[in-house]
């Protein structure tokens, strides 16, 4: 037994040596990297396996060939070059340029856009295209549930590819955990492409399970598209009270689909290795759709060079001129977005944030309490919605700018999944998600004096502090 502690320490010992120096080299934020040298040299055994799952940079990894990646880019490029008079706001110029140069989410303009703020609407519009469909099928969502309402969407994807229509599918693997294996199989044989993101196979011994596509986006026929938060599931429709789920979609016909179609078989790529990128995915718009609604189709991923989507939120906050309206429903901000919104508030931008008043996940609940405290005493306005569960993702500002996709404020959106967002350019639509937001407010209660929070009893509030420590793993 003191011969194999021998063995045993010393390799240890050279493991956490080893991990310290990875920490410092990746150049982190002085205050991460401490943090993680201070988990492995003072919490034994379990401070490696937290670094193992959570703190390893994958932004320095290359999962997808940068060159398959740029060619898949490419068609969309080549139908950017060919529009005529695409007006560039110049109060955006520099955002769009950013989001452009880092990504290739390209401009485009000519977009109609249809704005679903819940399941009952969504999803019979939703399946309604699918019917529809005369050549492809492109579905990417993080859940595909096993219920009565994904298999409504499994027969209607059967029926389609039967009928010779290229049907593709992505889900997330962990997204999935608990639907059966063979709800996947049984449209697997029927002739649908269907692919598990990243599966999981020992989750145990693995750090992927921390690295998630939480992209909803769909694409029909490569002239109407779909992104926003609902995923496949039967709560968006049934949930009543305080089990009711309020979420907010978009229909997009128009330039912008060049987008989401480029997202998807990015995606695509990444799980069948087969790079996608015929014209008959990209068709012409049709000259019906002339107007300068301009929209960007922004991805961002833990593999990226850069947080995109968290970078454009920054931005935007800090610019503000008159006012900043999110809506997410986790609030466990980085500290850029954090110090974003503080700033703003301070400067006297109307900044006004809602959350659900109770949400899905106690320990994010629990978390977000000190990050409310914060904003709050910068004056930042806080609304708790509590008309059940609002699961929207949005952000509206200055009446010129406008955003809805899969991104929450959250540390695991920022930096751990794979997210997409459409960026509207375009008064109409900043005041038509405007008008959610204040359809929204509506049903919530303004928390407008920090001492509502902080009067809290000591424990709740000594608790609530503790978890924050888990914000950037929940």
């Amino acid at each position: 037994m003191i011969y194999f502690n021998w063995f045993v320490i010393p390799v240890y010992s050279i493991i956490i040596i080893l991990t310290m120096v990875a920490v410092l080299m990746d150049n982190r934020q002085p205050a991460k990297a401490l943090a993680w040298l201070m988990v492995l040299a003072f919490v034994p055994v379990a401070g490696i396996i937290l670094y193992f799952f959570f703190g390893q940079n994958t932004r320095k990894e290359r999962i997808i060939g940068r060159q398959s990646l740029e060619e898949l880019k490419k068609r969309s490029m080549l139908n950017f070059v060919s529009q005529n008079e695409i007006l560039v706001p110049e109060s955006h110029e520099q955002l769009i340029h950013l989001f452009s140069r880092q990504g290739w989410a390209l401009p485009f303009k000519n977009n109609d856009v249809d704005i679903f703020t819940c399941g009952s609407e969504f999803f019979p519009a939703l399946m309604d295209s699918f019917r529809k469909a005369k050549h492809h099928i492109h579905l990417l969502t993080y859940i595909f549930d096993d219920d009565e309402l994904g298999r409504q969407v499994a027969d209607i994807l059967i029926e389609k590819a039967k009928e010779g229509v290229e049907v593709r599918v992505i889900y997330d693997d962990v997204g999935c955990w608990r639907v059966p294996s063979r709800f996947y199989d049984r449209m697997r044989k029927s002739g649908v492409d269907i692919r598990a993101f990243m599966p999981v196979r020992f989750p145990m011994l693995t750090s992927k399970v921390n690295y998630r596509n939480h992209r909803k986006l769909c694409v029909i026929d490569g002239c109407e598209g779909f992104i926003g938060g609902m995923n496949i599931a039967q709560r968006y429709i049934t949930g009543t009270g305080k089990q009711a789920w309020r979420d907010t979609h978009l229909r997009i016909k128009g330039g912008a689909v060049y987008g989401l179609q480029s997202a998807f078989l990015s995606d695509w790529f990444f799980v069948s290795q087969r790079l996608i990128d015929d014209h008959v995915y990209y068709p012409s718009i049709p000259q019906s759709l002339d107007n300068h609604c301009l929209a960007q189709i922004v991805t961002s991923s833990p593999i990226s060079t850069w947080p995109d989507i968290m970078q454009g939120y920054v931005r935007i906050i800090l610019e503000a001129k008159r006012y900043v309206y999110i809506e997410t429903p986790y609030f466990l901000p980085t500290e850029p977005v954090l110090f974003a919104l503080r700033t703003a508030a301070l400067a006297g931008v109307d900044v006004r944030l809602m959350i659900p008043r109770h949400t899905d996940a106690r320990f994010v609940e629990w978390a977000s309490r000190s990050y409310v405290m914060q904003v709050l005493d910068a004056g930042v306005k806080v609304y708790f919605y509590k008309a059940g569960f609002n699961h929207s993702k949005l952000l509206i500002c200055d009446d010129t700018l406008c955003t809805c996709g899969s991104t929450n404020v959250d540390f695991r959106s920022f930096e751990n999944n794979f997210e997409a967002n459409a960026f509207f350019y375009d008064e109409q639509m900043a005041l038509r998600l405007k008008q959610v937001f204040m359809e929204d407010q509506r049903h919530s209660i303004l928390i407008n004096d920090v001492r509502i929070i902080s009067n809290r009893p000591f424990f709740y509030r000594l608790w609530e502090s503790i978890v924050r420590l888990l914000a950037p793993l929940l």
